[in-house]
């Protein structure tokens, strides 16, 4: 073991011990006090590292992420005053920084109409109309942590075996969304509630703050060490099919979406077709279909005009339980553990989303003698198939 790695493992372990500190509800200045050298020696990648391990034990997400914001503001200084990194111009990173530089800019702007919404005098229609406005415009930065969980989150886990603070940080990602989404509700119900509205917009002013910290002084640094800068740059491509929420990037990134590697027919046993034949067929079905095999890595994705759930060729390899957020990662792990084992052979689940009603199945994949080769996962959009009556027989089709 060489000295620098060492030394490293010192600083996690003790790391660890004032989380755990923390956890027991040590006062964070008095932790500061005791742990001062420690803390002053550490490096951002450290965090990273921290986290990996933190994520291991098993802790309850809620706690986790509560004792993750105590710890590094106990780390604050220290890796603020570290060398800031600046990417290359136009490079993918220096994207996705100029994008939570708009971000930050559009809720400073916020900032004026929280303050005169709080004067009560001042909770006017006109007021609360503009904040939802500027919520409205911070809502399309959702794509932006999109971008981040199905095309940079899986090149990571390829680079960087110590992945897991990725689960706690999709986590919080969920916690902004559902934040801004019942900070608009707030502002436009019939019936207003100042006390809550104020801890939805303060808890977004801390958490998208915190995320962007923790990005440009800790992840992004890290991703500039440990991935070449061609595989960061063919990022873009994939991303731009979900899209930059502010700031484009120039340049041509289009890829071929063509069938690749076989050649000539395929019998499947009921019928003969070429690759691309199975391409289109398969994009044209009104599902989303994801396709992991028995080792739990996702091999295949359709692509339908509309889909329902994003998907990139990112995932192409990646473990399916990393594909998740994080809160219902136990839940997928249950269905596969369930499926492996032949009791069960599907699963079913409808939610509500975005004011329609989605169908998502689970059907374990057996050859003929019930040896498991995977699972597909088919996503449907049911709002009008709920709504249908009667019949429409084929002879009354509407030319």
């Amino acid at each position: 073991m060489s000295e620098f790695t060492r030394h490293k493992e010192e600083r996690i372990e003790k790391l660890k011990e004032i989380f755990e500190a923390i956890l027991k509800g040590k006062h964070v200045k008095t932790l500061y006090e005791i742990h001062q050298g420690t803390i002053c020696k550490c490096v951002p990648s450290d965090v990273v590292y921290l986290v990996h391990e933190l994520v291991g034990q098993e802790i309850p997400m809620p706690a986790l992420k509560k004792g993750i914001n105590k710890i590094l503001n106990l780390l604050y200084r220290t890796i603020s005053e570290h060398p800031a990194y600046h990417p290359p111009e136009g490079s993918y990173l220096w994207v996705m920084l100029r994008n939570n530089a708009v971000m930050m800019k559009k809720l400073e702007e916020l900032k004026p109409f929280v303050k005169q919404i709080n004067q009560r005098q001042d909770q006017t229609n006109k007021t609360k109309s503009e904040a939802a406005r500027l919520l409205g415009e911070l809502l399309k930065f959702e794509s932006y942590y999109a971008i981040k969980e199905n095309v940079l989150f899986p090149m990571i886990e390829k680079h960087l075996p110590e992945f897991r603070c990725l689960s706690v940080m999709w986590s919080f990602h969920d916690d902004i969304r559902r934040n801004l989404k019942a900070a608009v509700k707030e502002l436009t119900g019939k019936m207003f509630d100042l006390q809550a509205f104020n801890k939805l917009t303060g808890d977004l002013y801390f958490n998208m703050n915190a995320i962007k910290f923790r990005e440009e002084q800790i992840l992004y640094p890290l991703l500039a060490e440990i991935i070449p800068a061609n595989e960061l740059e063919a990022l873009f491509s994939e991303s731009l099919e979900i899209g930059f929420p502010y700031y484009q990037p120039a340049g041509n990134f289009e890829k071929s979406i063509k069938a690749r590697g076989i050649a000539g027919k395929i019998d499947l046993g009921t019928g003969s077709v070429d690759a691309e034949q199975i391409r289109l067929i398969l994009n044209h079905l009104p599902v989303d279909i994801t396709f992991v095999d028995e080792n739990n890595k996702v091999r295949y994705y359709s692509a339908p005009p509309k889909r329902i759930f994003r998907r990139t060729n990112a995932i192409l390899g990646r473990e399916v339980h990393n594909c998740h957020p994080p809160e219902s990662e136990h839940v997928v792990e249950q269905i596969v553990a369930a499926f492996k084992a032949g009791k069960k052979d599907s699963a079913s689940f409808w939610i509500d989303m975005k004011g329609e009603k989605l169908l998502i199945q689970y059907f374990a994949v057996r050859e003929d003698d019930g040896t498991y080769k995977g699972v597909i996962e088919v996503s449907q959009e049911i709002t009008e198939i709920q709504k249908l009556e009667g019949q429409q027989r084929l002879l009354d089709w509407d030319k």
